[in-house]
């Protein structure tokens, strides 16, 4: 039999054509087709295969009766006309689609809006936790510096994991993150340690909002941030500076570095990730690169030129710091560091913390030198890479002889005015 042959069915609107081999029970395999009248035409559309009925309209069946309505379970002749009944049924009352094609649109998008709404009851139910080790922990890893990362991971295992770590994202709020502060604060924790835990905590909120995993602000905007005073105050003179740099000399890489923050600013970070193209010798300029607050030029001193055309002969590309054997950014040089100043005995009977000398003391002491020669505020701000000039304000008691040397410069170029005794407005006149 020809099988593109079709065959009119005894029910009015409904026909079909037989496979010429495949056979359904008993009959010849029938693909049936139903045509109804829209918009003053005839319009024709396929059921399908009685053979494939059960699996290729499954969707559309769930869909219809999710609405009260059944497809038969087998296809038939009649079967089609009943669906045939209810297209029409719906075309003559405007109600629902008056297409297959409509119908099969409207079962698809139900099922991916059940779909989504499924996906989101799962992201709903995720914990804080799960969410850390499998989202963010992985974005993190790829878009932080290493020692940023390491410590996250170091605050979110020791504090942040079992004040929230159990709960779903969706449920934490303000009560939990004050729960956080307190077992923070308990356990002998710095206000700085503690505000820190909250940023990683927002951070993390925010990736999910990003990804999707969270809806609505972070519950951290909520929580008062704990005070910190944290300032570094100590700066070291010159022999104390030059007490600690002969101390570091059986540590060559740790001196270099120590030598380079004491006499150009920079930060930790910044010179571990100091690379040899960033090193202008014949100039004696350093360029930072995507820095904390954005790029910069440094001058190199005359002892610190010295010093990296020594280390030029060794070495002229890649890091100029690089971590030993396996190379790559140093993630730190602390315990090195902190020996060289207990050998020093700059710390000692030194009880506040602000006081003691760690590695960022000799960006400071570059500071404060710079300061106390007589460099003013707004260049060492560019110098130092501050954000704002409210961070270059605080060495500004450093300045030789302060205020009063700003009032004697302003009597100064009045009087070349004429203008002592006299009062002056803002719009000119006197």
């Amino acid at each position: 039999m020809d099988m593109s042959k079709w065959i009119k069915s005894s029910f009015r609107g409904v026909r079909y054509r037989e496979h010429p081999t495949r056979k359904h029970g008993l009959q010849r395999d029938r693909y049936y087709s139903i045509r109804i009248k829209l918009d003053g035409k005839d319009k024709e559309e396929g059921l399908g295969w009685a053979s494939e009925w059960k699996a290729s309209t499954s969707e559309i069946k769930e869909n219809l009766q999710r609405g009260g309505e059944e497809l038969p379970a087998v296809l038939t002749e009649q079967a089609a006309s009943e669906i045939r009944g209810k297209l029409q049924t719906a075309k003559r009352y405007g109600v629902g689609a008056v297409t297959l094609a409509e119908r099969r649109a409207k079962a698809d998008t139900e099922r991916k809006v059940r779909q989504e709404a499924k996906e989101q009851e799962a992201r709903d139910a995720m914990s804080f936790a799960t969410f850390f080790t499998s989202n963010y922990v992985p974005h993190a890893a790829k878009d932080k510096k290493e020692l940023s990362h390491k410590r996250e991971l170091g605050l979110f295992k020791k504090w942040i994991s079992d004040a929230i770590g159990h709960r779903p994202l969706k449920d934490i709020g303000v009560v939990d993150l004050e729960r956080l502060k307190q077992r923070m604060a308990k356990g002998n924790m710095k206000p700085r340690t503690i505000e820190y835990a909250l940023a990683v905590v927002r951070q993390i909120f925010n990736h999910a909002r990003r990804t999707g995993f969270y809806r609505g602000d972070s519950p951290t905007t909520l929580v008062k941030k704990p005070k910190v005073n944290n300032a570094r105050l100590r700066y070291l003179d010159q022999h104390e500076a030059e007490r600690l740099l002969k101390e570091l000399e059986t540590m060559p890489d740790v001196h270099d570095m120590a030598l380079v923050s004491l006499h150009c600013g920079l930060r930790f970070g910044e010179i571990a990730a100091l690379s040899w193209s960033n090193v202008d010798i014949s100039r004696g300029i350093l360029s930072l690169l995507d820095t904390k607050h954005g790029d910069r030029q440094v001058p190199m001193t005359a002892r610190v030129q010295a010093m990296f055309e020594q280390r030029r002969r060794s070495e002229s590309s890649g890091l100029v710091f690089p971590k030993p054997i396996r190379g790559g950014i140093r993630p730190d040089i602390g315990k090195y560091f902190r020996d060289a100043v207990e050998r020093s005995e700059l710390n000692a009977g030194v009880e506040d913390d602000r006081q003691k000398c760690v590695f960022h003391s000799l960006r400071h002491t570059f500071a404060s030198w710079h300061v106390m020669a007589g460099t003013d505020l707004y260049t060492l701000g560019k110098l130092m890479g501050h954000k704002t000039p409210t961070m270059t304000a605080r060495y500004g008691h450093l300045s030789p002889e302060g205020a009063a040397k700003a009032t004697r410069a302003f009597e100064a170029a009045m009087e070349q005015q004429g203008g002592r005794g006299k009062v002056v407005n803002i719009n000119g006149s006197t």
